[in-house]
C-alpha cells in the first residue's frame, strides 16, 4: 500500500458522510485536489444543493474511456459497538479500520491517489471519475449523474462500480424496491373489539402475507441460481403504532423491501400484496370507512443483468482471470446498465465487513486495487 493510498483513505473516512448528513466536505475537497492537477470536476447537485455528485475526466475525452464509479455516502455508526474511532482510519494487523474503508472510499481513494500516475501514463483514452451520493438510501444520487455523463461524455468501453466484492469480477446483482405501508384503523375501548380496527393487528396480518410470499420462493427455488439466496425475498426492516395497550390503534406503519432476482419482477409481489391489503380494507370499511391501507414505494434499483459485456472483458484481461461472480446486495451497476453503458462491478474489500462495527479492509486488497489501477492505465495509454 503506497502512502499516498493510505493518505487519501485517511482523508476520505476523515469526512462524516452518512447519508443524512451532506457530502459537500468531501466533494468540495476532492474537486480542489483534482484542480491541483489542472482537472476540472463537474459537480451535479441535488434539488436543495445540501448534496452532490462529482464527475472529471482524466485524460482526452475520446470515446473508449472508462469510468470509475463510486458512492461517497456511508451508513450510520450510531449503536455499533466499535473499538476505535469510525471517522478516523485506523491500521493495526495488516486492516485499516474506519466507516467506509471497505464500502467504498477506499476504491475512490485509490482511484484519486493514481491521479498523478495516471497523468504520466499518456492516456490516449480517459479515465473518468464518477462519485455519487445516496447510494445507500436507494441508489438517489446515480440517475442524476448517469443522465449527465450520457450528454456530455463520448460513450466509454465500460463502466466498473468499485464496491466491494474483493477484486473479483461481477456481473450480476438483484434488485430491490423499498416501501412503506400506513395503516389506518379505527380507535375504541379494547374491552370492545366489535367497534375497532386494529391497525397494529392489521399490520401483523399483512406482514404475515410477506412472510408467506417469502415462504413460498424458498420452497420453489431453483438450485441452479447462482444467487445466494436463490430466490427474490421480501423482508420487513422497520413497525411503529398504537398509543397504548388498552386502545385499539388508529396508526400503525412498517417498511419492507423486495429483492428481486434478475429475471423476477418485484411488481408480481407489489401486486399480490396490494390485492391481499384490498381484501383486508373491505373488511375493515365494514366497522369504519375512514379506515384504510397506503403504500408508497420509497425506492426502486433495479437488478444488473447477467452478461459477459465489454466491461466485464475488460476486468478479464486486467485481472488475468476468465469467471465472473453474481452477488445479493444492490449497486447503482443496474442503473447504469439500464442507460445503455457496459457495466460490471469490482473493488476492494469484502461485502462481509461493509455496514459492521469495526468496519474493515485488508491491506493486501488495498495493493490489489493498486495493481489494478495501474494496469488499467497502461492498457488506456496503448
Amino acid at each position: 500500500m503506497t502512502p499516498e493510498s493510505l493518505e487519501m483513505i485517511k482523508r476520505l473516512v476523515g469526512f462524516n458522510t452518512i447519508s443524512s448528513e451532506s457530502n459537500l466536505n468531501l466533494i468540495n475537497y476532492v474537486q480542489e485536489f483534482l484542480a491541483q492537477y489542472g482537472i476540472n470536476a463537474v459537480l451535479v447537485p441535488n434539488d436543495s444543493g445540501t448534496k452532490a455528485n462529482l464527475f472529471a475526466t482524466i485524460g482526452p475525452d475520446t470515446e473508449g474511456g472508462v469510468v470509475l464509479s463510486g458512492h461517497t455516502d456511508v451508513v450510520p455508526v450510531e449503536g455499533q459497538p466499535w473499538s476505535t474511532d469510525p471517522f478516523t482510519a485506523t491500521l493495526k494487523n495488516n486492516r485499516l479500520y474506519g466507516r467506509g474503508t471497505c464500502d467504498m472510499k477506499s476504491f475512490i481513494a485509490i482511484a484519486l491517489a493514481k491521479v498523478p500516475s495516471f497523468l504520466e501514463a499518456g492516456l490516449k483514452k480517459p479515465i473518468h471519475l464518477a462519485l455519487s451520493y445516496d447510494e445507500e438510501v436507494g441508489c438517489l444520487g446515480a440517475p442524476h449523474l448517469i443522465e449527465h455523463l450520457k450528454n456530455t461524455i463520448a460513450k466509454p468501453q465500460a463502466v466498473i462500480v468499485g464496491e466491494p466484492t474483493s477484486m473479483q469480477v461481477v456481473t450480476g446483482h438483484k434488485g430491490i424496491t423499498t416501501l412503506k405501508t400506513q395503516v389506518t384503523g379505527h380507535e375504541a375501548h379494547s374491552s370492545q373489539v366489535q367497534r375497532g380496527v386494529s391497525a397494529v393487528m392489521t399490520s401483523a396480518k399483512l406482514i404475515s402475507y410477506i412472510q408467506d410470499l417469502l415462504d413460498t420462493n424458498r420452497c420453489n427455488a431453483d438450485s441452479s441460481s447462482p444467487f445466494v439466496p436463490p430466490y427474490t425475498t421480501l423482508h420487513v426492516g422497520t413497525i411503529a403504532g398504537g398509543t397504548a395497550v388498552n386502545i385499539i390503534s388508529r396508526h400503525c406503519n412498517f417498511e419492507w423491501d423486495i429483492r428481486n432476482l434478475p429475471s423476477d419482477n418485484w411488481k408480481y409481489y407489489l401486486e399480490k400484496f396490494e390485492s391481499y391489503a384490498n381484501e383486508l380494507t373491505s373488511q375493515m370499511h365494514k366497522v369504519a370507512p375512514d379506515t384504510g391501507i397506503k403504500t408508497n414505494i420509497m425506492a426502486n434499483v433495479p437488478p444488473l443483468k447477467h452478461e459477459i459485456s465489454q466491461a466485464a472483458k475488460l476486468l478479464f484481461e486486467l485481472l488475468d482471470c476468465h469467471k465472473s461472480n453474481v452477488v445479493p446486495f444492490v449497486s447503482e451497476a443496474g442503473q447504469f446498465q439500464e442507460q445503455g453503458f457496459s457495466v460490471a462491478l469490482c473493488g476492494p474489500g469484502s461485502i462481509d465487513q461493509a455496514h459492521q462495527p469495526d468496519e474493515y479492509i485488508e491491506v493486501s486488497q488495498v495493493k490489489a486495487c493498486e495493481q489494478f489501477m495501474d494496469k488499467l492505465a497502461m492498457k488506456l495509454a496503448q
